[in-house]
C-alpha cells in the first residue's frame, strides 16, 4: 500500500513538471470522452432509462398487432376489458388515452389565480381508476382516483404543472381548476418526473377515462372492436416470466380471433417494458446512435493518438531517467506501471473535463425544438449511468493510449540513454511508432472529415430546398374550439368570424384556416382511389389537409387545373382539392377535374389540381395530397390538433397581438398556442438534418484539430531530434529552401500514406450514411474532392511551421549544443 501511495506521489510530481504536455493530454482526452459521453447519455436517456414507475422490471406496456405490419397498434375498449378479465399473469391492468388536448384557464379558486390568467393550451391523459396503482406511483400530494371516481370530474396535476400554474401552492388539494369549460377537483400531484409512461410524451395532467367524451373531440364510438385508441399497461404478478406472459397473450390472442373474425382475426397482443420504444422505433433509433457512436469512437482514437504522440515525445526527455533506473535494478513492469499511472491520472483528469463539456452538449441538445403540435419531452441530461461510462471510458483510455509509450519508455537503449542520445528511435528504422500514429490520425480524421461533409452538405441541401410553397411573410396562430365543446357549426362560425376579423387588420394581405400546418409530422391520412378504378394493388395512402378558400393564394402554391374552394355549406356534395402526385398516383396523369374519388365512407368530387409540397417531413419523397373544405369535413373529421390561423402580413409582431385580442373578444377562455411565423416552422422542420449536422460538424472539427496538433507536434519533435543534423547540413552549405523541403516532405510522405488508407474507408463509411442524407448522394463528388484537398492544406502548414524553425537553425548553436 505504501508503494502505491509512493508511485502515486511520484505521478503527481512528474505530471506537474511537465504542465505543457498534461494540459494538451487532458485536453485532448477530454474532447474524446465528451463526444462519447454526450452519445451515451441519448442512449441512457431513451432506450437505457427504465420508465420513473413503481418497480418497472414488472410493468409492461402491451399492444396489439395487424398481420404484416411492423408498428404496433393501440388496443380498443372490448379488447382491453377481455384481457383485462381474461389474462392471470397480470395482478392488474390498466388503460388510458394517451394525448388528450385541453384549455385550462384562470377560473376557479386554485392558487388564487382567478380570473386574470390568460388561458393555457395544455395536453393530458384520460386513465382508469387503477392506472396509478397498476404504475406504483407513490404522490407526493394527494392520491389517485379511486374506483368510484371513473365518470367524476377529479384530476392529478403533473409536477411541472403544479409548480409552474400553480406556484407549487401546497394546499392544491381539494381545490378546482377550469378544465376546458368543466370545472375538476384537484385529488393528487404526481411524482417530479413522471410524464406517462410513453417514452418522449409529456402529458401535465390525468383524469378519469370516463370523462373522455367530453374532453375528446375524436372519440366517437368507444366501444368499437376497430377504434384503435387505448394504451394499455399491465403489472406482472411475482413468479411469472415474460415467457409465461407472452405464452398467455399468445393464447388469449388465437381465441379472440376465433371469437370476433371480422374484427380481431389478424390481431397479435404484444408487448414491450413500460416506458421503452416499440422495436421497429429502436431499431432505427440504434441505428442513427449508433453512426454517431462510430463517429465520437474515432474523434477518441484520434485523440489517443495525439495523446501517445505527446507521451512518446515526452519519453524521450526522460530517457536518461529510465536508463539511471533500470540500471540500478527497476523491472520493466515497473517502468511501466509507473508510466501507465501518470496517463492513467491524466486520463481521469480529461475524463472530468469531458463529463463538464458533456453537460454543456446535452444541455445545448436539449434545447432543440421538434417541429410537432403535441408535447414532446426530449431532453437529455447526465445520469450514472453517464458517469460510469465516461469514468471507465477514462480509465479505459489511459490504459490504452499509454500503454505504447509506456513500453517505449521502459526499453531505452541503455547505453545511448546514458550518453544522452535518443533512447527511444532504433537504430535503422524508418517509420518510428509516432510517425505510424499519425497516420493513423490522419486517416481517422479523414474518414470522419468525410461524413461530416457530407451531413454539412446535407443541411445546406435541406434549407434550401423547394417545400412548395412561400414561408416568407406568414404568422401562424392556433386555437381549438372543440375542447370547449363547441359544435361544428358553432366551431364554423368562430373561425369564420376570426378570421373575417383578422383579415382586416392593418398589414394583412389575406388569411386562412387549417387543420395542420405543412411539415408538422402529423397529418392524417387514408387510402383513396378513383371511382370505378379497379386496382391491383392496394390503395395509395395520401395526406388530407382541411382549409378554407384562399388557402393556396396565402400560401404561394400554384394552381394547375380547375378552382379553388368557394365557401361551400357543409351540406353541399363534397369536394377536393388535389395535388400532382395524387393525380399521377391515382388518376394515372389523366384530367381528374369533374371525377370522384373514394376514400373510407367518404367520396370526394376533384374540383383543382394544385402544385405539389414537402408534407410531413423535408427528407421524404413527395406525396399524393388532398384538400378538403374545412366547414364541409369539421362535423364528420374534428381536428385533433385544433385549427391553425395562417395570415399573410409584414409585421408579424402587432399583428400576433391585435388577433390575441380578438380571439379574446370572441371567447375569452380559449387558448391561443403555437404562435410562431412560418419560417420559425421551417427551421424547427430542419431538426434532424441540424442536429447531424451539429454533431460531425463539431466532432469533424475537434478530429481536424487534434490531427493538425499531432502532426505538428510530431514534425516539430523530429526537429528537435535532428538540430545536429540540420545544423551540419546548413554548414556544409545546404540551401534554407533544401531544408525546409527535407522536413516537409517527411511530413507530407505520412500525408499521403494516410489519405492513401483512409479514402476507402471513408468510401465504405459513407455508404452507411446515405439514409440519413438529405438530396445527396453518400459518394458524393464535392466531399471526397475537397475533404482531402482540406486535409493537405493543414497538413502542409503543420509541416510548414516546424520547416521554418529548421531553416533557421544557426549552425554554432546547434554543434554546441551537442
Amino acid at each position: 500500500m505504501a508503494s502505491r501511495l509512493r508511485d502515486l506521489t511520484y505521478a503527481f510530481r512528474r505530471i506537474l513538471k511537465s504542465p505543457g504536455i498534461a494540459v494538451a493530454v487532458i485536453f485532448s482526452i477530454g474532447l474524446g470522452i465528451a463526444g462519447n459521453a454526450t452519445i451515451f447519455s441519448i442512449v441512457s436517456t431513451f432506450i437505457l432509462r427504465p420508465a420513473p414507475v413503481g418497480d418497472p422490471a414488472t410493468l409492461l406496456s402491451l399492444h396489439t398487432q395487424a398481420q404484416g405490419e411492423s408498428r404496433p397498434n393501440h388496443f380498443t375498449w372490448p379488447l382491453y376489458t377481455d384481457v383485462r378479465d381474461q389474462a392471470k399473469s397480470f395482478s392488474g391492468i390498466a388503460a388510458y388515452y394517451e394525448l388528450l388536448p385541453a384549455s385550462m384557464s384562470g377560473a376557479g379558486t386554485a392558487a388564487g389565480q382567478g380570473d386574470s390568467a390568460e388561458p393555457e393550451r395544455i395536453w393530458g391523459q384520460a386513465a382508469t381508476s387503477n392506472f396509478f396503482d397498476v404504475a406504483q406511483l407513490s404522490m407526493p400530494l394527494g392520491r389517485g382516483f379511486l374506483s368510484s371516481e371513473e365518470k367524476q370530474h377529479v384530476i392529478v396535476l403533473g409536477y411541472s404543472l403544479w409548480q409552474r400554474r400553480f406556484a407549487a401552492d401546497p394546499a392544491i388539494i381539494g381545490k378546482t381548476i377550469t378544465l376546458s369549460g368543466l370545472l375538476f377537483t384537484v385529488v393528487g400531484v404526481a411524482p417530479r418526473g413522471f410524464r406517462g409512461v410513453d417514452l418522449v410524451l409529456d402529458p401535465e395532467f390525468w383524469v378519469p377515462l370516463g370523462n373522455v367524451e367530453q374532453l375528446a373531440v375524436n372519440i366517437s364510438d368507444r366501444n368499437s372492436r376497430i377504434f384503435h385508441w387505448l394504451g394499455v399497461i399491465g403489472r406482472v404478478k411475482p413468479g411469472v416470466s415474460r415467457a409465461q406472459v407472452a405464452a398467455e397473450l399468445g393464447t388469449l390472442g388465437a381465441n379472440l380471433a376465433k371469437s370476433y373474425p371480422v374484427t380481431d382475426k389478424d390481431n397479435s397482443i404484444s408487448f414491450d417494458s413500460a416506458g421503452s420504444l416499440p422495436q421497429i422505433d429502436k431499431r432505427v433509433a440504434l441505428l442513427f446512435l449508433g453512426a454517431l457512436s462510430i463517429v465520437v469512437l474515432l474523434v477518441l482514437c484520434i485523440a489517443g493518438a495525439n495523446v501517445a504522440n505527446l507521451l512518446l515525445a515526452q519519453g524521450a526527455g526522460r530517457q536518461r531517467e529510465m536508463a539511471v533506473r533500470l540500471a540500478l535494478g527497476a523491472t520493466r513492469g515497473q517502468l511501466i506501471y509507473q508510466v501507465l499511472t501518470e496517463t492513467v491520472l491524466l486520463a481521469l483528469a480529461g475524463g472530468v473535463l469531458g463529463v463538464i463539456l458533456a453537460l454543456w452538449a446535452t444541455s445545448a441538445l436539449s434545447a432543440f425544438h421538434l417541429p410537432v403540435p403535441i408535447p414532446l419531452d426530449i431532453a437529455v441530461s447526465l445520469d450514472w449511468r453517464v458517469l460510469l461510462y465516461a469514468f471507465g471510458l477514462s480509465i479505459g483510455a489511459g490504459i490504452v493510449f499509454g500503454l505504447a509509450p509506456a513500453w517505449a519508455a521502459a526499453r531505452p537503449l541503455i547505453a545511448s540513454a546514458l550518453k544522452g542520445e535518443d533512447a527511444l528511435v532504433r537504430p535503422g528504422r524508418r517509420f518510428t511508432l509516432s510517425n505510424i500514429l499519425v497516420v493513423v490520425q490522419i486517416s481517422l480524421s479523414l474518414v470522419l472529415l468525410c461524413v461530416t461533409g457530407l451531413f454539412l452538405h446535407s443541411l445546406e441541401h435541406a434549407a434550401g430546398m423547394d417545400v412548395g410553397f412561400r414561408s416568407q411573410g406568414i404568422l401562424m396562430m392556433s386555437v381549438d374550439p372543440r375542447v370547449h365543446g363547441y359544435t361544428p357549426e358553432h366551431t364554423v362560425q368562430f373561425l369564420s368570424e376570426m378570421r373575417d376579423r383578422a383579415a382586416a387588420l392593418p398589414g394583412v394581405t389575406s388569411v386562412v384556416v387549417t387543420d395542420v400546418a405543412p411539415l408538422s409530422m402529423g397529418n392524417r391520412s387514408d387510402a383513396f382511389h378513383a371511382e370505378g378504378f379497379k386496382s391491383t394493388g392496394p390503395d395509395p395512402s395520401v395526406d388530407l389537409y382541411m382549409v378554407t378558400p384562399g388557402y393556396f393564394e396565402t400560401m404561394g402554391i400554384p394552381r394547375i387545373l380547375g378552382r379553388d374552394f368557394a365557401h361551400e355549406s357543409a351540406t353541399a356534395p363534397k369536394v377536393a382539392v388535389v395535388n400532382q402526385v395524387f393525380v399521377h398516383d391515382v388518376f394515372h396523369d389523366e384530367n381528374p377535374i369533374g371525377r370522384r374519388i373514394e376514400g373510407p365512407g367518404v367520396s370526394y368530387q376533384v374540383i383543382g389540381v394544385v402544385g405539389n409540397t414537402k408534407s410531413r417531413t423535408l427528407g421524404e419523397d413527395l406525396r399524393p395530397v388532398l384538400y378538403r373544405s374545412l366547414a364541409q369535413s369539421v362535423a364528420s373529421d374534428p381536428s385533433f390538433l385544433g385549427y391553425s390561423l395562417l395570415i399573410r402580413t409584414n409585421d408579424e409582431a402587432a399583428t400576433a397581438s391585435a388577433v390575441r385580442n380578438i380571439v379574446h373578444s370572441l371567447d375569452p377562455s380559449i387558448a391561443i398556442f403555437n404562435t410562431e411565423t412560418m419560417q420559425e416552422h421551417l427551421r424547427d422542420a430542419l431538426f434532424l438534418p441540424r442536429l447531424a449536422g451539429t454533431l460531425f460538424g463539431v466532432f469533424g472539427f475537434v478530429g481536424l484539430t487534434l490531427a493538425s496538433v499531432g502532426l505538428y507536434g510530431v514534425m516539430n519533435y523530429s526537429v528537435s531530434r535532428r538540430t545536429r543534423e540540420i545544423g551540419i547540413r546548413i554548414a556544409l552549405g545546404a540551401q534554407l529552401g533544401a531544408v525546409q523541403r527535407l522536413v516537409v516532405r517527411r511530413g507530407m510522405l505520412l500525408t499521403a500514406i494516410a489519405l492513401a488508407l483512409g479514402l476507402p474507408a471513408a468510401w465504405m463509411a459513407a455508404k452507411f450514411s446515405s439514409s440519413f442524407l438529405y438530396g445527396i448522394r453518400p459518394h458524393d463528388l464535392a466531399t471526397f474532392t475537397l475533404v482531402p484537398v482540406l486535409l493537405a492544406f493543414v497538413a502542409l502548414l503543420a509541416c510548414w511551421i516546424p520547416a521554418r524553425r529548421a531553416a533557421r537553425v544557426d549552425p554554432q548553436t546547434a554543434l554546441r549544443s551537442e
